[in-house]
């Protein structure tokens, strides 16, 4: 299997359960691992044999962007859920932090892997 990757990708949304936490969008940031069973594209140079990760990297900040989310849990079940319905990856693993959220803490999060890795 091959894996896309995507690294501190960083975007803004509503998200926490505390009334402080949601009255402005905080940063989030997302390590983003997409998984490949066809390799048609290390062969064949197009973009259309594998995932576009400008358009997941679009979709993903569109959606973040145009909802609220309590916890981090929920927004990284849906992310995965996008990327595997509507990019067709068989396996999804999704890294999300919150940044600075606790005293003492530097970072706190998810990971979720979706999906079977062959």
């Amino acid at each position: 299997m091959d894996i896309l990757f995507l690294r501190d990708f960083r975007l803004e949304t509503i998200i926490g359960l505390y009334e402080w936490e949601r009255k402005a969008p905080q940063p989030i940031l997302i390590d983003l691992e997409i998984g490949l069973y066809d390799h048609k594209a290390g062969h064949s140079d197009d973009i259309h044999d594998t995932i576009d990760y400008g358009k997941v990297a679009e979709r993903i900040r569109s959606f973040a962007g145009s909802q609220s989310f309590h916890l981090v849990e929920t927004l990284g079940e849906q992310i995965a859920d996008i990327v595997r319905t509507e990019f067709g990856a068989p396996w999804v693993r999704v890294t999300l932090r919150k940044l600075a959220i606790m005293r003492g803490v530097r970072e706190l999060g998810i990971i979720i892997e979706r999906g079977s890795r062959l």
